[in-house]
C-alpha cells in the first residue's frame, strides 16, 4: 500500500464524519438547497431568466399575484431565482446566513425563522405597495407591477434572529452591518426585494431579541470602543452611500439618484473629509465629534426645512439623495449624541499653566514620574482623557477629569514629596477661581493627611492589595489553589507569555479585543472608564501583559500590567489593570496569569506588584462607620452585581496581599452631591438615566 493510499483511508472517515455532522446539524439548509438546485435545472433557470416564461407569473408573488388571487406565489416564489446570477449569489447568501442561523437556533427554530420571515416580507411588502398604488408615489406606482421571486428575504430574517445569540462585539457588529445594507439598498435602490428585506429585518431584530438573547440583551454597544467603531462604521456607510448613488444611480423610492449626484471631484472630496473625520471618531476624538455632530444636525434641519418648503409651495427643493443622506444623517446624529460620553480625548492634551508649554503633556507627566515616582495609580494620569495643571515651576502636576462642575484630582499630586501641601492648596486655589468644585480622588493615606492638615475630610473608598515580591513563595495551603492553577495549566499545554500588547501578530491582538468586549458585554451596565483601564491603555509600550497561550495559538486570558516608579526612574513594581478572561477557555486561568506575572516581577527585582483596589470595596465593616461610609457601602452592593466589585475583592485575597487604605478627600459634606454625579459620569460617561434608576432600584 503507497502513501497516498494509505493517507486516503486514513482521511476519508474522518471526511464522511464532517459531512455526516453537517446534514444532522443543518438539514433544512442543505435540503433547502438541494430543492432549489433541483427545481433550477428543472426550469431552466440556472442558464436564462424566468420572467420569460409563460408559467413565471403563476409562480412569482407581488401585488399583482394577491389581486389575482393566486395565494401560492409567496411560497412558490421562494424557490426560485429571476436570473442565473441571482440562483449562485442567493444560494451563497442562504447557505451562510440560514445554515449559521440553524447551526446556533436548531432546525425547528430556523424555520419558523426563515419561513415566518419570506411570508411577512412578501405579504406586507405587496399590500403596502399595493395600498400606495396610484398615489402621487411613483415608487409603489411601479412596484404595484412587479412580480418577483427569491429566497434571499428569509436569509436576511435568519441573520436578524441569529444576531441575538451572539456575545459583544460581533452582536452589535453582526447587526450593524445588517442595517446599514438594509438602509443603504431601501433608500437608494428601493426595489421590491429591498422592501422585503426591510420588513423582514424589522421584524426579526426585535423578535429575535425577545426570543434567543442569552446572556446579553438591547441594542446599543456598551464599551466606548464600540460605540467610537459604530460611529466610524457609520459614516464610512455615509460616504459609501455617495459612491454607490454616483456610480448606480436608479430610481428610488425618493425619485432619481442620478440627477442629484453631482461631479466626480465633489464624490471624492466629500469621501475624503468623512474619512479622516471618521478615523478621529474612531479615536474618541472631541473635536471630530463636535464636527461630524454639527454637520449632522444641520444637514437633517435643512433638509426638513426644504422638505417643508416643497410641501408648503409646491417647488421641487430636495430630491432623492439629499433626503436619503438626511435619514442616514439623523441616525449618526442619534448614535453620536447617545454616545457622547465615548468622545473625549482632546486634540491636543492643554497644559494648564506651568513651565511646559512647548511639552506634550502626556510626555511631562512622564517625565515627572520618572523624577519623582508616584503611587501605584499614578500611571493612569498618563491615559488620554486626563487634563493636566502644572504650578509656575513646571516641576509639579495634578491630573484631573472635570464633570458637573467638579474637578476631580486623579491620585497624588506628582513632584516633590515636600511640595504636596503647596500644590494642594494651589491647585484649590485655581479651582475657586474658576468657580470649580475640587476633590482628591483615590489618594493615599500619606496626602490624605496632608489634605485633613488643610481642612479637607476623608473617606476610605477603596483598598489597595500589595503583594510583597522578595518573600513571595507559593508555598503551604494558604497557596493551594494558586499551585493547582498553574500545574493545571502546565498539564494542559497553557503558557505564561509577558509581552508588550502593540509589539503582538494582528491574529494574538484580535483575540485580546474579543476577550475584553465578550466580558465587558455580559455586564448589566456599560464600560467603565476613569481609574479602570482597558485594551487600548494595554497597548501603550510601557505597560506590560500577561497572556495565557496554549498550543494552538489561542489566547485564554489576558492582564495588563501599569509601571511604578520609584523616584529616580527605577521601576518598583507593577499595577494590575485589565484582568480577562474568555468565557470558555482555561477556568483557573487568571489566577495563573497573575501568578505568573509576580514569579516573572520578582525575578526582574521589583519590589512589589498592586493587584489594584477594587472601587466601593473593602474589608473593615460598616458598624461603627459615618454615614458617608454607610452611603458608599450601599453603592457597592447596589452595584455588586452588575460589576462584581467584591467578588473581586474576595478573589484578590488569594495572593494573601496586605492592604492600604485608598481615600477621597472632600472639604465639605454638602459638596458630596455633586461629587458623586460627577464620579458617576467619569466612571460611566456613556450611562443613560435609565440604567441610574435601575442601578437604584436594586439598591432598595
Amino acid at each position: 500500500m503507497d502513501d497516498n493510499t494509505a493517507a486516503t483511508e486514513q482521511t476519508t472517515p474522518s471526511g464522511i464524519a464532517a459531512v455526516g455532522t453537517v446534514l444532522r446539524r443543518v438539514p433544512f439548509t442543505v435540503g433547502f438547497l438541494v430543492v432549489v438546485t433541483i427545481l433550477g435545472i428543472a426550469s431552466g433557470g440556472l442558464w436564462r431568466r424566468l420572467d420569460a416564461r409563460s408559467w413565471f407569473a403563476d409562480i412569482a408573488y407581488g401585488w399583482p399575484a394577491l389581486q389575482e388571487g393566486k395565494w401560492w406565489t409567496p411560497l412558490s416564489g421562494w424557490f426560485f431565482g429571476l436570473t442565473p446570477a441571482q440562483y449562485v449569489t442567493m444560494a451563497i447568501l442562504f447557505a451562510a446566513a440560514v445554515g449559521w442561523a440553524e447551526w446556533r437556533l436548531g432546525t425547528a427554530r430556523t424555520v419558523l425563522v426563515c419561513l415566518s420571515g419570506q411570508l411577512i416580507g412578501v405579504l406586507v411588502a405587496a399590500v403596502t405597495v399595493g395600498l400606495l398604488a396610484h398615489t402621487h408615489l411613483g415608487w409603489a406606482d411601479r412596484l404595484a407591477d412587479v412580480r418577483d421571486v427569491g429566497f434571499t428575504t428569509a436569509a436576511i430574517a435568519a441573520l436578524a434572529a441569529v444576531s441575538a445569540t451572539l456575545r459583544s462585539p460581533w452582536r452589535l457588529r453582526v447587526r450593524a452591518a445588517l442595517v446599514a445594507y438594509v438602509a443603504i439598498t431601501f433608500l437608494f435602490e428601493s426595489t421590491f426585494a429591498d422592501l422585503m428585506h426591510l420588513i423582514a429585518a424589522a421584524v426579526w431584530l426585535p423578535l429575535g431579541e425577545k426570543l434567543f438573547s442569552r446572556s446579553e440583551h438591547g441594542f446599543w454597544p456598551r464599551t466606548r470602543r464600540e460605540v467610537r467603531m459604530l460611529a466610524f462604521a457609520g459614516l464610512l456607510v455615509i460616504a459609501a452611500a455617495s459612491v454607490a448613488v454616483y456610480f448606480f444611480p436608479g430610481e428610488s423610492l425618493l425619485g432619481a439618484t442620478g440627477d442629484e449626484r453631482g461631479s466626480l471631484w465633489s464624490t471624492l472630496i466629500t469621501v475624503a473629509v468623512i474619512a479622516v473625520v471618521a478615523d478621529q471618531l474612531r479615536k474618541g476624538k472631541r473635536w471630530a465629534w463636535w464636527v461630524a455632530l454639527g454637520y449632522g444636525t444641520l444637514h437633517v434641519v435643512l433638509t426638513l426645512v426644504l422638505l417643508g418648503v416643497a410641501i408648503g409651495t409646491d417647488v421641487e427643493t430636495t430630491g432623492a439623495v439629499t433626503v436619503g443622506m438626511a435619514l442616514l444623517w439623523a441616525g449618526e446624529v442619534a448614535l453620536l449624541y447617545g454616545g457622547r460620553g465615548a468622545f473625549r480625548v482632546p486634540a491636543r492634551r492643554k497644559i494648564t499653566e506651568g513651565a511646559l508649554s512647548g511639552t506634550e503633556p502626556g510626555d511631562a507627566v512622564r517625565t515627572l514620574l520618572t523624577r519623582y515616582g508616584g503611587s501605584t495609580m499614578s500611571w493612569m494620569t498618563t491615559w488620554p482623557e486626563n487634563k493636566y495643571w502644572f504650578p509656575a515651576d513646571g516641576e509639579r502636576c495634578v491630573a484631573y477629569q472635570r464633570h458637573a462642575g467638579t474637578v476631580i484630582a486623579l491620585t497624588d499630586p506628582i513632584g516633590p514629596p515636600e511640595r504636596l501641601p503647596d500644590t494642594i492648596a494651589a491647585f484649590t486655589d485655581r479651582c475657586e477661581a474658576d468657580g470649580l468644585l475640587p476633590c482628591l480622588f483615590s489618594t493615599t493615606q500619606a496626602v490624605a493627611d496632608l489634605a485633613g492638615e488643610l481642612g479637607w475630610r476623608s473617606v476610605q473608598i477603596a483598598e489597595d492589595t500589595i503583594v510583597d515580591l522578595p518573600q513571595l513563595e507559593f508555598k503551604g495551603k494558604p497557596w493551594q489553589d494558586i499551585r493547582s492553577a498553574i500545574n493545571r495549566a502546565t498539564k494542559e499545554g497553557i503558557e505564561f507569555r509577558l509581552v508588550h500588547l502593540a509589539d503582538q501578530p494582528f491574529a494574538v491582538l484580535a483575540q485580546v479585543r474579543a476577550i475584553s468586549e465578550e466580558w465587558v458585554g455580559e455586564k448589566g451596565l456599560p464600560e467603565m472608564g476613569f481609574t479602570l483601564g482597558g485594551v487600548e491603555e494595554a497597548l501603550d509600550p510601557a505597560v506590560r501583559v500577561g497572556l495565557a497561550v496554549d498550543a494552538e495559538g489561542s489566547v485564554h486570558g489576558v492582564t495588563s500590567w501599569l509601571p511604578v516608579y520609584a523616584p529616580g526612574g527605577e521601576i518598583r513594581g507593577w499595577t494590575l489593570d485589565v484582568m480577562r478572561r474568555r468565557p470558555d477557555g482555561f477556568r483557573p486561568v487568571v489566577e495563573f496569569l497573575i501568578a505568573s506575572a509576580c514569579q516573572a516581577f520578582k525575578e526582574e527585582g521589583a519590589e512589589i506588584v498592586s493587584l489594584s483596589g477594587a472601587p466601593l470595596a473593602r474589608s473593615a465593616g460598616t458598624d461603627d462607620a459615618e454615614p458617608i461610609d454607610r452611603l458608599l457601602e450601599g453603592l457597592g452592593a447596589a452595584m455588586e452585581p452588575y460589576y462584581g466589585f467584591r467578588s473581586l475583592h474576595t478573589f484578590k485575597a488569594k495572593f494573601q496581599p496586605r492592604h492600604e487604605p485608598v481615600y477621597l478627600c472632600y472639604r465639605d459634606e454638602a459638596d458630596l452631591p455633586r461629587i458623586g454625579i460627577a464620579l458617576t459620569k467619569a466612571y460611566l460617561p456613556e450611562v443613560s438615566a435609565k440604567d441610574l434608576m435601575a442601578l437604584g432600584a436594586s439598591a432598595r
